[in-house]
């Protein structure tokens, strides 16, 4: 049982969460933090005092008093005038993170919004009733505004849910749940809409994914090494513990994991061969730099998801501080780095499909016992080369850039909703580009039998095989991609 507002949230529980895996529910102590600061906002709607959102309107026209009679229609229209979003909708399930990363901030009992509220959400969670977002919209300044507007929209009975498939009206979808849209009080637009949850629902996914792929790129590079009978020695422990960083102490051990009673290793231990190109030799220290941006990004991001990021936030019934908690740069820099980090995993990866193909030391030229007539491998490292100038082109760190919104009160912003995209967007690739390079690796081990390798290689050698031939003649490869994509998307592929 997880208790939102109350619990530590982490991607694992996220994950758990959203899968229906683990329970997630509002506690008493809970609720009593919720409607204690509900109270405080009823007192402050009241007041004659101006306080922003409660009794004000918003941004520029933060000077504009609004009278208690006004308050409801103030935060409807908040909502219908955020959801401005535009673009392919979002995936389903980041709807959800979404959901859930929000009510656990809402529950800690500063936003003033009121329980019901909640509870509705909570419902939509639990019942898979996911809004329809557009992709693009948010510039992550007062958080993600349109993104959230649209999120919440079905709060109101506006907006879209999906049924399957199939985007439905949202007063459709509430009226078969005999649910009456909910009429929103003070605070409750503003709670709503400002807030990050766009941004960090992106780097929850995108860490998930990364997780996975720091590995596989491990398995890969073992993969090619072991085809180019390259050398295990740069992996050495005593190596890498005077240049300690923790992502290269990782990498270094896996490689040696992953090497472990090599028939294929012992087999050349003693050749000529001084060093190898820097694509085989710094896997530790180029993979294991990807890791420290990993590492950073799953730490700030644990802290966003147990933050509270609406405004303004709500200390007592005299005092609620508009400050900027939903400033998205805490988590834009650091997806801009972690996109940069995705990237060269595919950089280096291309490099090892290059080498693989050179026709050196024992293999032949395109991975092919019978080239001239056959290409063999020589056009999907095209491939991989466009993925990884397409990834370069996506580095451009968002979080760089600012244009002035809302007449200049937010005339600082985070664009962040783009770096979490476009984070995603490089994961993809990467995707694509390790599952060529594993296809080509099986490749180059072919020439190396009767050599073995260790249990680990054998055994995502015979996945890639289950689902791969060896290439002896010339074939369209095209099939032969997907399917090592499906296996790398999939998960199929063992990696620790």
């Amino acid at each position: 049982m997880f208790a939102y507002g109350i619990d530590r949230l982490t991607t694992d529980k996220v994950t758990e969460i959203l899968n229906g895996n683990l329970k997630a529910t509002l506690t008493e102590y809970a609720i009593s933090k919720i409607e204690e600061c509900r109270n405080k906002v009823e007192v402050m709607a009241n007041s004659t005092k101006a306080v922003y959102g409660i009794n004000t309107g918003f941004g520029p026209l933060c000077d504009v008093k609004i009278s208690p009679e006004e308050t409801s229609l103030l935060q409807k229209n908040l909502l219908i005038t955020h959801a401005v979003g535009v673009g392919n909708p979002i995936d389903k399930e980041l709807s959800k993170i979404m959901m859930i990363c929000k009510v656990h901030a809402l529950s800690r009992g500063f936003s003033g919004i009121r329980l019901e509220v909640i509870e509705r959400i909570i419902y939509f969670i639990e019942n898979d009733l996911l809004p329809v977002v557009p992709e693009q919209g948010s510039v992550g300044a007062s958080g993600d505004l349109a993104p959230l507007s649209h999120l919440f929209l079905p709060l109101i009975g506006e907006g879209e849910f999906w049924i399957a498939n199939e985007i439905v009206p949202a007063m459709q979808v509430l009226k078969a749940h005999n649910l009456e849209p909910i009429e929103l009080a003070a605070k409750e637009g503003l709670a709503l809409i400002n807030g990050t949850q766009f941004i960090l629902a992106h780097a929850i996914i995108g860490l998930r994914k990364m997780e996975y792929l720091l590995d596989l790129a491990d398995v890969a590079g073992a993969m090619s090494l072991e085809g180019y009978q390259g050398s295990e020695s740069p992996f050495k422990e005593l190596l890498h513990s005077i240049r300690p960083f923790q992502g290269n102490l990782v990498v270094a051990e896996r490689m040696r994991m992953l090497f472990k009673n090599s028939n294929n290793i012992k087999s050349h231990e003693n050749c000529e061969r001084v060093q190898d190109p820097y694509s085989m030799r710094c896997i530790p220290q180029v993979h294991g730099a990807s890791r420290n941006a990993f590492y950073h990004l799953s730490e700030l991001a644990e802290i966003e998801m147990n933050s509270v990021t609406d405004n303004p936030i709500v200390l007592s019934e005299t005092e609620a501080i508009s400050g900027g908690n939903f400033h998205g740069q805490p988590l834009a820099m650091v997806l801009d780095y972690a996109a940069l980090a995705s990237s060269e995993l595919g950089n280096i990866s291309d490099r090892r499909c290059y080498l693989l193909l050179e026709g050196k030391f024992g293999l032949p030229r395109l991975l092919t016992a019978s080239g001239g007539l056959n290409s063999g491998f020589m056009i999907p490292q095209y491939t991989t080369a466009a993925l990884v100038t397409e990834n370069k082109s996506l580095c451009f760190p968002a979080s760089a850039d600012s244009i002035p919104t809302s007449l200049g009160q937010e005339d600082h912003v985070s664009m962040g909703s783009i770096s979490g995209r476009k984070f995603n967007q490089i994961l993809g690739n990467i995707e694509k580009i390790l599952a060529i390079e594993l296809m080509y690796a099986a490749q180059a081990m072919e020439f190396r039998r009767p050599n073995t390798f260790s249990e680990i290689l054998e055994k995502n050698f015979s996945i890639i095989r289950s689902k791969v031939a060896k290439l002896e003649e010339d074939r369209i490869l095209k099939d032969d991609i997907n399917a090592m994509i499906n296996l790398v998307r999939n998960r199929a592929f063992i990696v620790k």
